[in-house]
């Protein structure tokens, strides 16, 4: 290797992330001491779990003799050493059967628990059920004592539904793998059930047994491996291995047979009382052990059995200190006071102490009593499905199927409970605005899902209604009711209903089709996916056509193979961008991870758009939070996968546009100024036009206010801003042979055309950044309309060039469309800011709407003087600003306003308010405003042209404004400004009443 060569290897070397290399299994075969080691680290990778499969798969492998035939694995001195291997992982693990269970399969762990049968020389051929336990070693009798637990908790796990595991479609291999497994796991299973009789009597005579127990350590399996023939011979003289006393044993075993017989009640009802008291008996040994290093157990999952044994038992414990929910509710089931349980999940609606899933359980148990031919529930069954509707409704939950067939055929009755529901659901003393709109949703759901109009009348004249929908609401909805009803077709021979139509396979295809709109539980949804492929085969992402995902996703979903893999991956994404839309950001977070775990199975590609599509969620939800007044900075995490995002570089990865854009806009919201300025990398500026665009954004916010030395960013975003606005130019030679301009406004000239250019824009919410376009689109507006008079004004305007060379090029309409768009969506965030009140103002005054302009030039003074109590500071109302609401109100011929006004100005402009006052069609209140005037000159020239017109009633109420003691000329200066400032104060105030 040349030294050239030599440097290339060592630089790629040393550029590689130093992550040590995984241990292999066969190393642990060669060194002795390197699993206590390996335990000993902080990650050991492999865990102990992978570490038992790789050690039983190695030994368990089948052979091939001189014919090429499977032979079974030799039991020679290496798969003998794997399988003690894998006996010391699980000793190190202390047999803990939770941590077992979670990491292997039920084959592995089965293979396992036989190996630790043999090591410990339980008696082979003869059944555990005859082994009589406290003859038997320590260390044996505790081996068959962890096999039988196991035995029973895996029939128990067994009956729980879970997630089945499916190869991607690159790895159709895998099926055969997967498929014997799972013929392996049924086998173990028949076989486990047929014993779990043995099984229950073996621990049952365990919890004869007072003595301590001892169970396999690394050291007692060395000495196995020292000497077989004395496998026992430490352990039987009980002073090795690892000592369990008698109660965490107990407390463990107890819980497992708890366990077994409540699987077993739902066929045997005498069950359960021995399911009650072994679960009695487990809580007691809890309560008496300090603290049990040995009892792995759920003590939530154990509360849960000890209620369900309550309330299937009807018993009750005296040692409860009180009686919970769920016990009143269930002595109330079993004492047939439906009313009385009708009334609680009432009030529950208010207080929401109960569970969904536990009142979904109670409607459950009453339609299964109904299936059962038991009469008189039905009533029972629509009240408690209404209750448990209008729970949801206040949760913002999507209502259920069987609430909506409810709404089909209802009685007025049933119409009057609900109502009784909704409004004693909000019966708290301040229900929350959340809960008022929800129920305010309901009421509208529930008028339209009527198709009698006398009962949406019913609706719509409650008080409750009246009080949750406005005026304009109930009107427009009403309405709808009457001309829905008008175009209902009485036919004379009605159709027969759906529901009384038989069901068939194509009804049973649309019921499911239906819950799997509805549905936004992914594994709900991956269920009823399963459920339609074993009816039809057919794309069911087409189901809704509402289901859309964005088109730079469309080709790599659907190059998925397999098409149940295809439909969830689609609808999972479909539904989790609504969510998003809607702003159900918890939900879509939920299905987005479903998502992402399943096509990290077998697309690297996938994995990659569902990271950027979940960063895409987290940042909409903090930027909805900050849109909402949350002033919560974002986690430095998430802020480190935006950078991660901005500086991605995978070749051949769809990218959606919109990523780059909120991440960059995401920035600039949260000041990360000095990344985009200084830390991202020059590559990315180059190719992409949102990263550009947020660096010179953030560069001249950075240089604001500063000398004229650092404005070459401001020119640098000036330039682009201005490409952005122009179009191509063409000279065309016109018939009668002069030169004239063709202006293409479909092209573009800049980094970004115009309606993206804005659509970024209405991302942003800081507000420098947003003063800062302001300013630049301001002024760029000033040059193209090149109308010195009619100027719009702005903040930061001496930062841009005060002349543009390209002006033909510049699109003039769009400029002024998108410095009305920018400063309207402006002030959507910040309806106070008056610097934008002001620009706004100017906006509508240089296009002549004047009444608009006077409302915002009002809206500006209004909010930067608590609604003129105060004097409005002369930065804002500048003597430019007054002549503009001079001149607009005296375009509105509101002639007696601008005389007022006038005094206003720094120096009174009494040529202006005479004018004014000679006019004698004025539109506003005319002599009412006399109060309002506090210029003495003012007043004594309205009564001389009041006097000169004969007008003496309006001669009288100018005389007496000007007698009044405080406009008095001999008064101290402090009066006079004391009542000019009183004046202006009940003038602005009366303007802003009527402009406003």
């Amino acid at each position: 290797m040349s030294a050239k060569a030599a440097d290339r290897v060592t630089t790629v070397a040393t550029s590689r992330p130093g992550t040590p290399p995984q241990t292999s299994w066969f190393e642990f075969l060669l060194d002795g001491s390197l699993l206590e080691n390996h335990f000993q680290k902080s990650n050991p990778d492999p865990t102990p779990a992978q570490l038992i499969v790789q050690f039983l798969e190695q030994a368990s492998k089948p052979s091939l003799n001189e014919q090429n035939q499977v032979q079974p694995p030799v039991d020679n001195c290496r798969n003998r050493t794997l399988k003690l291997l894998a006996l010391k992982v699980a000793a190190h693990m202390r047999w803990d059967l939770d941590t077992l269970e979670k990491g292997l399969t039920i084959p592995v762990l089965n293979m396992l628990l036989n190996e630790l049968l043999c090591v410990s020389k339980v008696p082979p051929g003869v059944k555990h059920v005859d082994l009589d336990l406290s003859t038997l070693p320590p260390t044996t009798a505790m081996a068959v004592i962890i096999y039988n637990r196991w035995a029973i908790r895996t029939i128990v796990l067994s009956s729980f539904p879970e997630k089945q595991t499916k190869p991607g479609p690159h790895q159709m291999n895998m099926l055969n793998i997967v498929q014997q497994e799972k013929e392996m796991t049924e086998n173990i299973l028949s076989v486990l059930k047929e014993q779990a009789s043995d099984s229950i009597s073996v621990l049952e005579g365990a919890l004869q047994l007072k003595k301590d127990f001892y169970v396999h350590t690394l050291r007692t399996l060395d000495l196995l491996a020292a000497d077989g023939s004395t496998a026992n011979g430490e352990t039987e003289s009980s002073t090795a291995g690892l000592c369990i006393c008698a109660d965490e044993l107990h407390c463990q075993v107890h819980y497992d047979l708890g366990g077994i017989f409540f699987q077993q009640g739902c066929t045997d009802q005498p069950a359960y009382e021995k399911a009650r008291e072994h679960f009695r008996q487990t809580k007691e040994l809890l309560q008496k052990l300090d603290s049990a290093l040995h009892v792995h157990l759920d003590e939530k999952r154990l509360a849960g059995y000890w209620n369900a044994c309550r309330a299937l038992t009807g018993t009750s414990d005296l040692s409860d200190a009180q009686t919970t929910p769920y016990s009143q509710i269930n002595s109330l089931i079993r004492t047939h006071n439906h009313q009385a349980l009708i009334e609680t999940f009432i009030k529950d609606n208010a207080s929401r102490s109960l569970p969904n899933h536990f009142r979904q359980s109670v409607l459950r148990e009453f339609l299964h009593k109904v299936q059962q031919g038991e009469r008189g529930l039905d009533e029972i069954c629509h009240k408690l499905c209404v209750c448990n509707s209008v729970r949801d409704a206040l949760e913002g939950e999507i209502l259920s199927v069987r609430f909506q067939q409810l709404l089909l055929k209802p009685s007025k009755r049933l119409v009057d409970f609900i109502l009784e529901v909704c409004t004693r659901s909000l019966e708290k003393d301040r229900p929350s605005e959340t809960s008022r709109r929800n129920m305010a949703n309901f009421m509208k759901t529930l008028c339209e899902s009527l198709e009698e109009l006398s009962l949406v009348f019913v609706v719509s004249s409650h008080k409750l209604f009246m009080e949750l929908l406005k005026e304009e609401e109930r009107k427009v909805l009403v309405e709808q009711m009457r001309k829905r009803s008008a175009t209902i077709n009485l036919s004379a021979k009605p159709l027969p209903s759906f529901y009384d139509i038989p069901a068939s396979a194509n009804v049973n295809i649309g019921q499911l089709e239906q819950q799997l709109i509805l549905s936004l539980e992914p594994r709900r949804i991956r269920q009823i996916l399963i459920e339609l492929h074993g009816m039809a085969e057919r794309p069911f992402w087409r189901v809704n056509s509402k289901w859309e995902v964005p088109p730079d996703y469309i080709n790599v979903i659907l190059s998925i193979k397999d098409n149940l893999t295809k439909d969830l991956v689609y609808i999972l994404m479909a539904k989790g961008l609504h969510c998003i839309s809607i702003k159900d950001f918890a939900h879509a977070r939920q299905l987005f991870s479903a998502c992402l775990e399943l096509v990290t199975e077998f697309s690297p590609k996938l994995r990659q758009v569902m990271l950027n599509e979940l960063l895409l969620l987290e940042v909409r939800a903090h930027e909805t939070m900050a849109a909402e007044g949350s002033r919560e900075r974002p986690p430095p995490d998430l802020v480190s996968r935006v950078r991660g995002y901005l500086e991605m570089r995978i070749h051949d990865l769809p990218l959606r546009q919109v990523v780059g854009e909120e991440c960059v806009a995401f920035m600039l919201n949260w000041r990360e100024n000095d990344y985009l300025t200084l830390q991202v990398p020059q590559s990315l500026v180059m190719n992409n036009p949102y990263i550009k665009l947020g660096q010179l954004l953030a560069s001249t916010c950075k240089e604001l206010p500063g000398p004229k030395e650092s404005r070459r960013t401001a020119k640098e975003l000036w330039d682009v801003v201005v490409q952005i606005c122009s179009v191509s130019v063409q000279h065309k030679r016109n018939s009668d042979g002069r030169v004239g301009l063709i202006k293409h406004r479909e092209s573009t000239m800049g980094i970004l055309q115009r309606n993206k250019f804005i659509t970024f824009v209405k991302k942003l919410r800081e507000p420098l950044v947003l003063t800062t376009l302001i300013s630049l689109f301001v002024r760029l507006h000033s040059i193209v309309r090149d109308d010195i008079v009619n100027e719009v004004t702005a903040e930061h305007l001496s930062i841009w060039p005060s002349s543009l060379a390209t002006i033909q090029a510049v699109d003039v309409e769009a400029v002024a469309v998108t410095v009305k768009e920018l400063v309207t969506y402006a002030l959507t965030l910040n309806p106070n800011n008056q610097s934008w009140l002001i620009t706004q103002a100017d906006i509508y005054f240089v296009t002549n709407q004047y009444s608009a302009a006077l409302h915002f030039y009002l809206q500006a003074g209004a909010v930067c003087s608590d609604y003129f109590t105060k004097a409005v500071p002369p930065d804002v109302y500048t003597d430019q600003v007054l002549k503009r609401m001079i001149k607009c109100c005296s375009m509105m011929n509101c002639h007696t306003q601008v005389a007022v006004l006038c005094q206003f100005l720094r120096e009174v402009d009494y040529m202006t308010a005479f004018k004014a006052l000679q006019e004698q069609n004025s539109h506003d209140a005319m002599d009412s405003l006399y109060d309002y005037i506090w210029d003495v000159t003012i007043l004594e020239y309205l009564t001389h042209i009041h006097h000169k017109r004969g007008e003496s009633e309006k001669r009288q109420i100018a005389v007496k404004a000007i007698g009044q003691t405080e406009l008095n000329a001999s008064n101290p200066e402090e009066v006079l400004q004391l009542a000019a400032h009183k004046r202006k104060k009940k003038f602005l105030q009366a303007m802003a009443k009527l402009y406003f």
